[in-house]
């Protein structure tokens, strides 16, 4: 009998800390993610393609770096006619469903970019009752776009909440279109957790699971969850189950900052002025001042771990229905988020240009019982690219030649030390004004920026904390030299090849 063909069941999270993991941190709960770090194993040094919700999206699912699938910021829209992993995935008999946030168009809509992940469609629900796809690849689609009791709020979740009878759900979120001057939730919310939306995540990725299981069709499901990116609101009593006396935020160095490009300085100005960096008429995250009271930071990291707890309940009731189901033994599950997130750290909060650990760095899991190996941590580099291309080879599916990413199923079976030398985090938030790249390896970090003469260059070996920019030091320009000629090989050896070469011309 020929052996049965996996599942794959991808979990996100958006904007999630690598440390937030109680598996490497003490001060936060998760059992459940700590489940699949004890019955899989856990990458330590994974990185996003881009420390943005929907470049870094779209890579995951088209398995090519932003400068490649088109999607180069948010606000851009995915090109619908860009390959996608679950395009592959549906040739070959796989049912493919996304359920959670997408992200991949931006919330305004125009002749040659359409979008429908803007207002006012997001909230018409005649529209997403009768549309579920296919949509980039995935052949049923349940989504939602808002984060928090943000104006977005509608789509299939929308739907989902009246049919649980919650018909006033436009009275728990911000009105559309905006209302200036209005007070913003803080902390504890008044919509049930019964009715939020990591649990609606959950259910309905387990009513999909359960679909599957009954076609009896092996599938690729992404269960992709909209915590804990901010605002800092959540159900009760999720937001007082961690005491901000308690937390223990990120530091600012005195003087770290001032080897630094001219952008990280200015974030510890009451009053900056980025104009230098400004150039398409939209804002770029992150360029605001970043002085923070303390007693406040100490709150939102406290509401921060109870949504990831949150979420963490709810991931458990998914993995409990892979086991009810009799389909856990054969399904790959892999646990990983969109980019990262400050908390303090370097004196930052959320996010921006800033290529620190804190927010290119991902948190990343994988159980496949006997075939990854349980209780292992691997610090072997990975990148989002790699998801398509070993998600199909693990499938036992031929990769396409246009896929930027490397297999790494010999790496997540333990068989390979290793698949990749460096990885590549790109940042194209501006067309040419903030435009920026970082290669890492196992011991340097580098980062340039278009147009510019400064950048940031590191030792994680000697300093893990990245408190000494090395760019300019004189001691460091051999090294660096080096790292530069990597980078530049890099650049070349990522090139694609979506057809092959057959003829001499």
């Amino acid at each position: 009998m020929p052996q049965k063909r996996p599942n794959i069941l991808l979990i996100t999270s958006d904007q999630q800390h690598w440390d937030t993991l109680g598996v490497t941190n003490s001060r936060i709960r998760t059992p459940s993610l700590d489940r699949l770090a004890r019955e899989g194993t856990r990458f330590g040094r994974s990185y996003c393609s881009n420390p943005l919700c929907s470049p870094s999206r779209s890579s995951i699912i088209t398995g090519l770096y932003p400068s490649s699938h088109g999607c180069w910021t948010i606000g851009v829209k995915l090109p619908e006619d860009v390959p996608t992993v679950g395009q592959v995935f549906q040739q070959h008999g796989y049912g493919t469903t996304l359920v959670g946030k997408a992200h991949f168009q931006p919330l305004a809509s125009q002749a040659g970019s359409h979008s429908i992940e803007c207002q006012p469609l997001l909230r018409n629900l005649d529209f997403w009752r009768d549309f579920h796809g296919p949509w980039y690849g995935f052949r049923h689609v349940e989504t939602a776009r808002m984060h928090g009791d943000e104006s977005h709020a509608g789509q299939h979740y929308a739907i989902w909440m009246e049919e649980q009878g919650l018909h006033n759900w436009r009275d728990y979120f911000s009105p559309w279109p905006h209302t200036p001057g209005m007070t913003k939730r803080h902390g504890g919310w008044d919509l049930p957790e019964s009715l939020h939306y990591t649990t609606w995540t959950a259910e309905r990725t387990i009513a999909n699971i359960e679909r599957h299981a009954q076609n009896e069709e092996p599938f690729f499901l992404w269960s992709s969850f909209h915590d804990p990116h901010p605002p800092y609101v959540v159900s009760r009593p999720w937001d007082t189950m961690y005491k901000p006396e308690d937390m223990e935020p990120g530091r600012l160095t005195e003087g770290e900052l001032d080897r630094w490009p001219p952008h990280f300085q200015k974030t510890q100005e009451a009053r900056p002025d980025y104009a230098a960096w400004q150039e398409s008429g939209h804002g770029n995250h992150g360029f605001h001042s970043h002085l923070h009271d303390e007693a406040n930071l100490r709150k939102n990291v406290a509401i921060y771990y109870g949504m990831i707890s949150f979420m963490d309940r709810q991931i458990g009731r998914i993995l409990e229905s892979l086991d009810r189901l009799g389909i856990a033994e054969n399904t790959l599950v892999m646990f990983s988020t969109d980019h990262g997130h400050f908390l303090g750290q370097h004196g930052l909060t959320a996010k921006g240009a800033f290529h620190f650990e804190d927010l290119v760095r991902l948190p990343h899991l994988l159980r496949w019982p006997g075939k990854v190996p349980a209780g292992r941590v691997c610090n072997a580099l990975q990148s989002q690219v790699d998801y398509a291309p070993t998600f199909l080879s693990a499938a036992g599916i031929e990769v396409p030649g246009l896929m930027q990413g490397v297999n790494q199923l010999g790496v997540w079976t333990g068989e390979q030390e290793r698949a990749r030398e460096h990885a590549i985090v790109e940042n194209r938030h501006q067309p040419s004004k903030l435009h920026l790249r970082t290669y890492v390896d196992e011991r340097h970090k580098l980062t340039v920026y278009r147009g510019a003469d400064y950048g940031e260059f590191f030792d994680l070996e000697a300093d893990p904390g990245e408190r000494r920019n090395l760019w300019s030091d004189a001691g460091a320009q051999k090294a660096k030299g080096e790292v530069l000629h990597r980078f530049m090989q890099a650049e070349i050896a990522r090139e694609g090849t979506r057809m092959p070469r057959i003829a001499g011309a």
